[in-house]
């Protein structure tokens, strides 16, 4: 596009602030306009993330603007629509929540729910995407070929591991160095919040979808990055599996499917998903990786921004893992 798209970001401080900012500031179609913190206004952008310095002299702002052609809400879960309920935004400006707020569809939700490689014609056409969760990213993203088949007729047994930064930028006791580290923990087991719209999207491609999903998700030892491992039964050989999922991927630039085991560093830093299929006896194993504040937050609402506004898909998202 000729013109670069205006941007405004509220909750530009935290962890997804933060990586919103890393991509933006080197997009060729990104103008950021304004960055608001309450907590920060005044400061430099850079002395909050002090991986900026030298590359932007914005500072953050206590102030709102309606020149902008889309806002990035990176807010806490419950804060998006109180925020939206307190400053109404005009019609012309499209909205990325990057909270939990407007993943579900209801009567009177407006926002399309962002996963490219499940909508990609929907987020073309949409105002405001409610951009997924991390784990539902990741997860979502080694189940969907196989709703596509309508063979998910099993149940599914899933387990995660998730970095402290998972768990945003406040301080809690299970995010302090002295309790991560060289620690992990169960949490939220079997219960966890993504597992509405991880069934939402199932369903949408497999009407008939009744078994359940069990998700054990956990505290990891490290800063960032998600390894998720599923397993349920399936008739294909593993030849046959590859194949459907390479297909199923062929057109999407950020899902890819490999042939040999993976590991986190692979994908950490990038906003990509990598997908590893194994067969013992009858269980079809997918193991999926991706960064939970890029492909699991940030790059992933980047990547829906370039979608609305008509650019290739992977402008400004084109990064390279720190594999060693």
């Amino acid at each position: 596009m000729s013109t670069k798209i205006k941007i405004g970001i509220v909750g530009g401080a935290g962890y997804t602030g933060g990586e919103l900012l890393r991509i933006l500031v080197n997009h060729p179609n990104a103008e950021i306009v304004f960055v608001h913190s309450n907590s920060n206004a005044g400061n430099p952008i850079y002395k909050v993330h002090t991986d900026l310095i030298g590359s932007t002299d914005l500072v953050f702002t206590g102030e709102l603007s309606n020149a902008i052609d889309v806002l990035f809400l990176c807010v806490g879960h419950g804060d998006a629509i109180k925020f939206l309920q307190a400053n109404p935004v005009e019609s012309h400006i499209k909205i990325i929540d990057l909270s939990q707020d407007f993943r579900i569809e209801k009567d009177g939700n407006d926002f399309i729910y962002g996963l490219p490689e499940l909508q990609r014609d929907k987020i073309k056409l949409a105002k405001n995407i409610a951009n997924p969760g991390c784990f539902a990213t990741a997860i979502q993203l080694g189940l969907l070929p196989l709703a596509a088949e309508n063979v998910l007729t099993n149940d599914v047994h899933v387990s995660g591991i998730t970095g402290s930064t998972g768990a945003g930028q406040s301080l809690s006791q299970t995010s302090h160095f002295s309790w991560r580290n060289n620690n992990m923990s169960v949490y939220k087991a079997l219960n966890h919040q993504h597992l509405k719209e991880i069934r939402q999207s199932l369903t949408n491609l497999q009407s008939s979808l009744e078994k359940n999903i069990h998700f054990i998700p956990y505290r990891g030892d490290f800063t960032r990055g998600i390894i998720a491992t599923m397993y349920t039964p399936c008739s294909w050989t593993i030849d046959e599996a590859i194949a459907k999922y390479k297909a199923y991927y062929a057109s999407h630039p950020f899902t890819h499917v490999v042939d040999e085991n993976i590991d986190l560093k692979q994908v950490v830093n990038t906003n990509n998903c990598l997908l590893y299929l194994e067969k013992h006896g009858d269980q079809l194993m997918i193991v999926s990786i991706i960064d939970n504040l890029l492909k699991g937050a940030s790059g992933h609402a980047v990547q829906n921004m370039n979608l609305m506004f008509g650019l290739e898909e992977t402008v400004g998202l084109r990064l390279k893992a720190a594999s060693f």
